[in-house]
């Protein structure tokens, strides 16, 4: 039986990401106890040890260690980083239907172990891996989330940060949609403490311009295939990513984040996971904020949806 005072997550998937993420919540020290879950026995266990080695420089004890799916009974959150990677000349719905046996592998025997909690889901394409998620598990939607454009907003922020010279936790801006291509960057939406960006922008006497936010937005939406180019993958900017969502539930912080939730209605768009900023505490997503968009960033981000739902319709439930 849960001691309902201990905070336990269970991580599905112990790769770059899943240890990048593992790292950052042994070093924020958010829980309690962590368990490792891996097909890959051998790399958990391996994975658990080399964790709990580094615990006497923690800023908290926790209890680490390498299980199964049984284990996850009574977590909070079921956090899932695993997945596979893309074949050559595989198509993109050929690696979902792929990760769709991976995620049936994983979500059955999770749902079986009695865990009522929240899943919070990291692997790509993750708006589509989300939604895969609520129909396999028949949880509430509020109950399983995506990293959606967690980072992405991140990434944004800490470019308009190092543009206007301004700590970046001051920038209130956001990616919505995909995380992928289609992402956009709402503008009319971007403020700097209680300034409008556009109305920064108009006052500054040339010192900023309407155009550098084009290549900032590109540098947003390129990151991650500069990253990927330079050394092979994304990790640790998505598993600091991942801490953050999981101290706003345990914390219950009501914390705006813009993570992947199920669209009921808002903009008109329903069925579909997506980026949104959401209101998230220690019952997962408590809220959708609708943003004030302007009527083409409004039908850039509607475009967005369509895609993913078009996308979603082609693996075989």
């Amino acid at each position: 039986m849960k001691n309902s005072d201990l905070k336990k997550v269970a991580l599905v998937g112990t790769g770059f990401v899943g240890m990048s993420f593992a790292y950052a919540l042994l070093n924020s020290g958010e829980c309690d106890q962590l368990v490792l879950i891996d097909i890959n026995k051998v790399k958990a266990h391996g994975e658990s040890m080399d964790l709990n080695h580094g615990l006497p420089f923690a800023k908290r004890n926790m209890l680490i260690f390498d299980g199964e799916f049984c284990d996850c009974c009574d977590a909070d959150i079921v956090v899932i980083c695993a997945g596979v990677n893309q074949k050559e000349g595989e198509s993109r719905i050929e690696l979902l239907n792929r990760n769709y046996e991976v995620f049936k592998s994983i979500i059955d025997p999770v749902i079986k172990s009695g865990f009522n909690g929240i899943f919070l889901v990291a692997t790509n394409p993750v708006d589509i891996m989300t939604k895969i998620t609520l129909e396999l598990s028949g949880f509430e939607s509020s109950k399983v989330i995506g990293s959606g454009t967690t980072l992405d907003t991140a990434r944004l922020r800490y470019l308009l940060g190092d543009y206007f010279k301004i700590d970046p936790r001051n920038i209130h801006a956001y990616v919505i949609g995909e995380h992928g291509d289609s992402e956009i960057i709402p503008w009319s939406q971007a403020y700097v403490t209680t300034k409008r960006i556009y109305d920064i922008i108009d006052s500054s006497n040339g010192k900023f311009k309407f155009e550098d936010l084009y290549n900032i937005s590109k540098n947003v939406t390129g990151a991650a295939q500069e990253i990927i180019s330079a050394k092979n993958a994304t990790y640790y900017g998505i598993g600091m990513a991942l801490v953050r969502i999981v101290r706003a539930i345990f914390g219950d912080e009501k914390s705006a984040l813009t993570v992947s939730v199920m669209l009921n209605g808002q903009y008109g768009v329903t069925d579909v996971y997506a980026g949104l900023p959401a209101i998230i505490g220690r019952n997962g997503v408590e809220d959708i904020i609708v943003l004030d968009l302007k009527e083409n960033e409004r039908t850039a981000f509607i475009n967005s949806c369509n895609f993913l739902k078009e996308t979603a319709e082609q693996i075989d439930f």
